[in-house]
């Protein structure tokens, strides 16, 4: 045990990395129902059962499983790939490098940016020629297609000009098409019939809206910019992107009618709303949980369910009443309905409904937990330590396994993805 955290102390990571191992080595965990039962990670190796070692796992964002839970798709950001595992297995199956030189034209079909975004980096002639850092994924097409939005491209280091995102045949786990984008795209959301996909522009106040009606991906096509009150200039602009970004939209889901998009706005707060065939701006309802950041709509359509990072609370809201209010808004702000909140800890980042619609599950940043909520009794109901900084999460389709990115900061904290047993199913 001395060396593993000696291992730690060398790599300079924070005690809670050694204390995390120290859980992982003796199987401690916060609360039974909640059992780790596998890892990945780029920390080193260990003689830990079902620890696996992958030097890819750098800075992993994001996870998710293929529609018929035999796969695993892991977002790793600063190495710019897709891991694929098989599942339950764990077997590396692929890496989809999110690498572009001249030999890949043929993917961006003569497209080297989007409603008339100007690079103000890069070289003409070779804007297509870059590492993308893949951010989210979104599936569409019944599971056919996969989506990655690239936070930047790797030559524009403030995140000003056109950045990307690559659609992947998830039978070959390969890159089919990139298509440009705005600045900053972290997410992606796709209709309930997979005809319309937005994706959302943390670096702008804007969403691109592409209709994606046809079978194949080099059919897909921009229709539309849709725009949250306001533009942001990205000229020159300077400082922290992750904080410099006007009102830094997330979250994104549709309704299950297809008719309303929803927003989170987590710079200001609130949840905005578009009509989803005129891309007519609705307005924002504001009596949401602060610093709204990742969103999931029930299974039967009723409620709303909306992270709050930096308040450490999960919001439920009636949808019906959500869109009711942004249709009345007049493309203002307005107070909405409201809802009910439970605190589930600091930094609450992804949440995701387990498939019987009976738990929600969230990956808390700040306190390196995963948390269990009941959702007939709103309460919380397990806590279970995970490697520091987490911030992605994924349920298997069986809802027996939930999935944890753990996103390392120049070698402190995660660099690793958890893998959890609900014992309570």
């Amino acid at each position: 045990m001395a060396d593993f955290c000696e291992f730690f102390k060398m790599k300079k990571l924070f005690w809670t990395g050694c204390i995390t191992g120290m859980l992982w080595v003796f199987g401690a965990q916060a609360q039974e129902s909640l059992v780790r039962v596998g890892r990945i990670q780029a920390l080193g190796k260990t003689n830990a059962p079902q620890d696996i070692y992958d030097v890819r796992i750098q800075s992993p964002k994001s996870a998710m499983f293929s529609q018929d839970g035999k796969k695993l798709y892991i977002n790793a950001l600063e190495g710019g790939q897709t891991l694929v595992y098989s599942f339950p297995d764990l077997q590396p199956l692929r890496s989809i490098d999110h690498t572009f030189g001249p030999a890949d034209a043929a993917l961006f079909q003569n497209e080297t940016t989007v409603f008339g975004y100007p690079y103000f980096h890069g070289k003409a002639g070779q804007y297509n020629h870059f590492l993308g850092k893949p951010v989210e994924m979104a599936m569409s097409h019944n599971g056919k297609y996969l989506w990655v939005p690239y936070y930047r491209r790797s030559f524009d280091l403030n995140a000003s000009s056109p950045s990307a995102l690559a659609i992947i045949d998830m039978q070959t786990d390969k890159v089919v098409r990139v298509m440009p984008t705005g600045p900053l795209p972290k997410y992606v959301a796709i209709s309930p019939d997979s005809r319309q996909a937005v994706v959302t522009h943390w670096g702008d106040n804007t969403l691109g809206v592409l209709d994606i009606s046809a079978e194949h991906p080099k059919d897909f096509r921009y229709s539309g910019h849709w725009v949250v009150e306001r533009k942001l200039p990205t000229e020159g602009i300077k400082g922290n992107r992750d904080n410099n970004c006007g009102f830094c939209l997330r979250g994104t889901v549709y309704t299950p009618d297809g008719q309303t998009v929803l927003v989170a706005r987590m710079g200001g707060g609130g949840v905005a709303g578009f009509d989803a065939a005129t891309g007519r701006y609705l307005g924002t309802v504001t009596d949401i949980v602060p610093n709204p950041r990742h969103m999931v709509v029930s299974h039967d359509g009723r409620t709303l369910y909306v992270s709050g990072n930096q308040s450490g609370l999960v919001g439920r809201y009636d949808l019906a009443a959500v869109v009711q209010a942004l249709k009345a808004a007049g493309a203002q702000r307005v107070a909405g309905p409201g809802g009910r909140s439970l605190s589930v800890g600091m930094g609450v980042r992804t949440i995701e409904l387990s498939p019987d619609q009976r738990s929600l599950y969230a990956a808390i940043n700040n306190e390196a937990k995963l948390v269990k909520v009941d959702l007939a009794s709103w309460s919380v109901v397990a806590r279970s330590d995970v490697d520091p900084f987490t911030v992605g999460l994924a349920v298997s389709p069986d809802g027996k396994t939930i999935v944890t990115t753990s996103q390392g900061r120049e070698m402190v904290g995660g660099y690793s993805v958890g893998l959890y047993r609900d014992a309570a199913r």
